[in-house]
């Protein structure tokens, strides 16, 4: 699983998020309305795709340079964010090839954690402001030292009704489905968030 799912899939919907506001002021500082903003608009996707009792497999993507594969280190990339204790020991990890097609590639390697749970089971509030936050210097944080090379990625899978949310930083989301009648209701509630260079191709599929 590589991110920019929405160009990978058929059915999907590309939301820009925290639209019309930048993440700075004039006086340099970072714009906290508008990453309060984004936190509330990737939130309520979220709470829409989600309910408690649907099946979640949470996916999150570390990438590091095979020179760190010698560290024996644990990567605590989930450890702040599950309130049910007893899951850490349903963790998987697995070791994968780098998942983006860059000159260096073969330097670097995907660890992928992933984890069957429900809602409730873990801060998903805490886990989406972590996945907005990665290009800046605001908590939460996903990972932390040794963490890799890049931000991780996470991927939010309804296992209930196959869906994918995926939230590549503060700009935007992408929502993916087997089936377009499971997102037709998120289409037309935030329609006003859908990215303006992808409204027209997603208007056409919901047609």
């Amino acid at each position: 699983m590589a991110p920019s799912l929405y160009h990978q899939w058929d059915i999907g919907i590309h939301f820009e998020l925290g639209s019309g506001m930048y993440q700075f002021k004039d006086d340099g500082s970072l714009n906290l309305e508008m990453f309060e903003r984004v936190y509330n608009q990737a939130l309520s996707i979220f709470k829409e795709l989600f309910s408690n009792s649907d099946e979640i497999f949470l996916v999150t993507n570390v990438y590091r340079h095979k020179s760190d594969e010698v560290r024996k280190k644990r990567i605590k990339v989930y450890d702040r964010y599950i309130k049910n204790k007893d899951l850490k020991f349903h963790l998987r990890q697995e070791s994968l090839p780098y998942v983006f097609d860059d000159e260096d590639a073969d330097d670097y390697y995907t660890s992928r954690f992933s984890l069957k749970c429900h809602k409730q089971d873990f801060k998903y509030s805490l886990l989406i402001k972590a996945a907005c936050n990665e290009d800046f210097p605001l908590k939460p944080k996903l990972g932390g030292s040794g963490c890799g090379s890049d931000y991780p990625d996470v991927f939010f899978i309804n296992l209930t009704k196959n869906v994918i949310f995926f939230i590549y930083d503060d700009r935007g989301c992408e929502v993916i489905a087997t089936n377009k009648e499971t997102i037709y209701p998120l289409y037309i509630k935030y329609g006003d968030l859908i990215d303006e260079y992808s409204r027209e191709e997603i208007d056409q599929r919901f047609k």
